[in-house]
């Protein structure tokens, strides 16, 4: 009889030591479960466009992980030196990823860590922003998804609006890379067709309305890329503009609802949740940016005017194009 307690003892105690290790295992997996990521957020300024990308980014990121992630939003206001200063204290905050939310705002990310996966967003090219050593193989900590329209569909679409343009003002920030890289491209495209074209440029904000002015004094019509200081002083091109019965074609939606008769643009909320499908596979499934290849959007691209300039400018628009809700 001893000896068999005995070995009932010998054995409860070794279920209770199993059981005990079970329940490690359970609260191994608990705290897996509970894990939390912190995504960093530099948003370049305020503006329609990169708004919807933040939003689109944050939504499906969300989507994806529920309360397991958190955001932290910072928007520079356009100023460089609030980009750097919000990448380092990213950095300095050990977040789990950085989305930069165009160009500037993914160059500072970029200068101030090579370690800590950064996902950028509203950005056209990212080699040309010197962020990657090429886009289809970045090569670096960075990934992202480009917001290049199709430029060559685009000049088309002010030919089609405008057909007896001659000459074609193409105007942009000359401190925004991404926007030379589609004047080049815009640029292309008019010499297939034999229209004459000139750049003109703006430093900054300071110089948009003389540039402007300049460009409508010389030209039939604008066209206008993807740029942040150009969209940042939208009513500055309208009131120069319109008064003048010149007609702008811009890159995106939200610098047409400002200041252009049409656009061929994408949409910036999509390009947000691309940016957190990849950001999710990063995060999760140990994706390397540097292997990712930069993203684009192909769905959902439409030909869009402006209804008020349109009258402005009696300019009769096709019945097939989409009138932007402002």
């Amino acid at each position: 009889m001893k000896k068999w307690m005995k070995m009932t003892a010998t054995m409860m105690a070794a279920a209770m030591a199993l059981t005990a290790c079970g329940g490690n295992d359970a609260a191994d997996d608990s705290a897996d479960a509970g894990e939390t990521y912190t995504v960093g957020i530099i948003q370049q300024l305020e503006h329609p466009a990169l708004d919807a990308a933040t939003k689109g980014f944050e939504d499906k990121l969300t989507e994806l992980l529920g309360d397991k992630v958190k955001f932290d939003y910072q928007n520079a206001q356009g100023e460089q030196t609030n980009c750097t200063t919000i990448a380092t204290k990213f950095v300095s905050n050990d977040v789990d990823l950085i989305m930069a939310n165009a160009t500037t705002a993914l160059q500072a990310a970029a200068a101030a860590t090579g370690d800590i996966p950064i996902v950028g967003t509203s950005v056209t090219d990212y080699k040309t922003a010197g962020v990657v050593d090429s886009n289809e193989k970045p090569g670096r900590n960075v990934t992202g998804v480009s917001d290049l329209a199709p430029v060559d569909q685009q000049i088309q679409l002010l030919m089609k609006l405008v057909p007896d343009t001659k000459k074609v003002g193409i105007v942009y920030c000359s401190a925004e890379p991404n926007s030379a890289y589609q004047a080049k491209l815009a640029e292309a495209e008019l010499d297939k067709e034999g229209i004459a074209w000139a750049e003109f440029t703006a430093a900054d904000s300071n110089e948009v309305q003389s540039v402007v002015t300049k460009a409508v004094g010389e030209c039939d019509a604008l066209y206008i890329p993807t740029d942040n200081t150009i969209a940042n002083n939208t009513e500055i091109v309208k009131n120069v503009a319109v008064p003048a019965g010149i007609p702008v074609v811009t890159g995106e939606e939200g610098m047409c609802s400002g200041c252009g008769l049409a656009t061929l643009s994408i949409s910036y909320y999509d390009l947000g949740v691309k940016a957190a499908e990849m950001a999710y596979e990063i995060l999760t499934n140990g994706a390397d940016p540097a292997q990712m290849a930069i993203g684009y959007v192909t769905d959902g691209i439409t030909e869009k005017y402006n209804a008020d300039i349109a009258e402005a400018l009696n300019i009769t628009i096709p019945e097939d194009m989409v009138a932007i809700e402002n």
